[in-house]
């Protein structure tokens, strides 16, 4: 009997209510009232997202942000900015206790991460985890060197036709792994590197340059149209595969919504928590 965990797709939602219902998916899991979940969502309006440590003033250019009607919010997790436009971003909320889920981060990461892979596999790529082999690599990998997520290699990189494609962030509370990513689609290169403050043109131009490098979109690997029901449906699959389970499609009941919102209303909308730092 494969084991069964619940399958969210919330479509496109705001960044506020995006990040309150993962932060409560992972609290109902920690009490035992849902078992692991899986989540999809989009976002309206296209997001910037930073991280839980990154300092919002000094690394965002809010200016620019407001002016193309950008939304924002500092996510639970770590790692840097990501602007959330044409992708589906996955969540995998559970429990650090789960049968084979390994203790350490990283290689939590990679078995939670085979469901991407797949995932891209199903979508006909070439998908594999390429692992830092040298020492001055893993030592990059502990001193990120600018804002912008896409920017730093991870332990267990997710290559996709001999490119990076998604990036991911995990946080641990109350006994409950969250890790959520973004599955880019598309990317816009020019509007990511419009939201962030570079200390010169000189340095921005870098940035750029190596952006092609660090982030490929889907549709930049293939001639294929993919959508976001087919990326929904290979994903689906390919986490199914990967953790050997059963997605059973869930609806939160009307007490667990209201829970969302508190979250999402004195802490997700609420200024002292994006621009804390």
């Amino acid at each position: 009997m494969k084991a069964k965990w619940y399958f969210i797709n919330s479509g496109p939602c705001s960044p506020s209510y995006n990040m309150a219902l993962d932060e409560a998916l992972l609290d109902l899991h920690s009490t035992g009232e849902i078992p692991p979940v899986i989540r999809f969502y989009e976002w309206n309006p296209a997001t910037l997202s930073i991280g839980y440590f990154q300092r919002a003033h000094r690394d965002i250019d809010f200016e620019a942000l407001n002016a193309q009607n950008l939304g924002f919010v500092r996510r639970p997790t770590g790692g840097r900015a990501v602007l959330h436009e044409h992708e589906l971003t996955y969540s995998v909320i559970v429990t650090e206790q789960y049968p084979d889920m390994p203790a350490s981060v990283t290689e939590a990461y990679r078995v939670i991460s085979e469901g991407l892979l797949l995932g891209f596999k199903n979508l006909g790529l070439d998908a594999y985890f390429s692992v830092p082999d040298t020492e001055q690599q893993r030592e990059d990998l502990k001193k990120p060197k600018s804002a912008v997520c896409f920017d730093a290699p991870s332990w267990y990189e997710l290559v996709v036709e001999g490119k990076k494609v998604a990036g991911s962030a995990q946080t641990r509370q109350k006994g409950v792994i969250l890790q959520h990513g973004a599955i880019l689609l598309d990317l816009d290169e020019e509007k990511l590197l419009s939201v962030f403050k570079f200390s010169s043109p000189e340095v921005k131009e870098k940035m750029r340059k190596k952006l092609p490098e660090k982030a490929v979109a889907i549709r930049q690997l293939t001639d294929k149209d993919i959508s976001i029901d087919q990326c929904v449906d290979s994903f689906k699959k390919g986490f199914e595969e990967a953790l050997d389970i059963e997605l059973v499609p869930y609806e939160l009941t009307e007490e667990q919504r209201n829970y969302v919102k508190k979250i999402e209303e004195t802490k997700y909308l609420n200024d002292e928590w994006n621009f804390r730092k």
